[in-house]
């Protein structure tokens, strides 16, 4: 027997969890691509950028940036883009662009939470409706029904849980696997940035005097 034989043995229930299961994989693969481009190597980035801004080659800083392609070069090309104004419209330019990267690191993993609560709520319902099925078959049967009459809704039932439970303890790993790795990214771009700031400030007091 295949999977596929088993999935439909499942019953109708089996159809929201596949559901589930492609909405998982698919958020999954999109999170991993997403947060391998947003990793950097934080000390060293801060190296070259402090490099720059103490030779006052702000252009310099905002090519390395863009070279980079990661979270924390984009926030601190936004602030950078803002330097003529001051540290303190950079510092705010940053914190804007920092909560709209946290936005999109964290996008689709409201929905990944949902699927780790969702998938086996859905297979314990249908245990409940396969269930049901054995129990209305020993009715109709009145009582004479033998094992092979019970085994359907005996797999519906175990299948749905099964299968349910699987989807949700995936997805919740992953999604606490995402959130600690957000985390650490966010503490890299907050380091950074405080950094940054500083050291513009520093600039701007030095030349004042």
């Amino acid at each position: 027997m295949n999977l596929f034989s088993i999935f439909l043995k499942g019953g109708i229930v089996m159809w929201p969890i596949l559901l589930c299961s492609i909405l998982s994989v698919t958020i999954i693969i999109d999170r991993f691509l997403t947060l391998r481009k947003a990793k950097i190597n934080a000390p060293a980035f801060m190296v070259r950028i402090r490099g720059y801004i103490k030779k006052d080659d702000i252009d310099g800083a905002l090519n390395f940036c863009r070279q980079e392609k990661s979270s924390v070069s984009h926030i601190i090309k936004i602030g950078l883009q803002k330097f003529s104004m001051g540290p303190q419209r950079v510092k705010e330019a940053i914190e804007n662009a920092g909560r709209q990267e946290l936005i999109k690191l964290e996008k689709g993993l409201t929905i990944l939470a949902s699927i780790s609560g969702i998938a086996p709520l859905l297979g314990f319902l249908g245990t409940v409706t396969g269930m049901i099925s054995a129990f209305m078959i020993i009715e109709n049967l009145a009582g004479a029904a033998n094992p092979s009459d019970l085994a359907g809704g005996i797999w519906e039932a175990l299948t749905t849980t099964a299968f349910g439970l699987i989807i949700g303890i995936l997805a919740l790993g992953f999604y606490n696997y995402f959130i600690n790795y957000i985390k650490k990214l966010v503490n890299d771009m907050e380091n950074v940035a405080n950094d940054i700031v500083d050291l513009l400030q520093d600039q701007d007091k030095g030349s004042t005097e």
